[in-house]
């Protein structure tokens, strides 16, 4: 059984027992957050939802929030003496997926 739900923006393909990076939630390491935003559950009966499945969670286990490895963003105009380099490192929150209530 797997559901595709939406968390930060972005549309991620979970199944029970999987890890996931996603967006930074506000949640401690080793809380348990509830995803309601559930589009579609697939399995043996499938369930598609307009635009979410009424009544259908998934429930993930916080395991530690934490920041990607740096990027480096370089601005440059060619010619005209500029350029600007600065540094990002996006936070993340690492879940993992305990159940699927559909």
């Amino acid at each position: 059984m797997y559901a595709i739900i939406e968390t930060g923006g972005k549309q991620v393909k979970v199944e029970e027992g999987q890890v996931i990076y996603i967006e930074k939630l506000n949640a401690e390491a080793g809380e348990t957050v509830t995803f309601d935003k559930v589009l579609f559950v697939g399995g043996e009966n499938v369930k598609v939802g307009s635009p979410v499945v009424e009544g259908a969670t998934v429930t993930a286990k916080v395991e530690k929030n934490g920041k990607a490895k740096k990027i480096i963003v370089f601005k440059y105009k060619a010619k005209k003496n500029y350029h600007k380099k600065q540094g990002h490192r996006q936070p993340y929150t690492k879940v993992v997926i305990e159940k699927i209530n559909a």
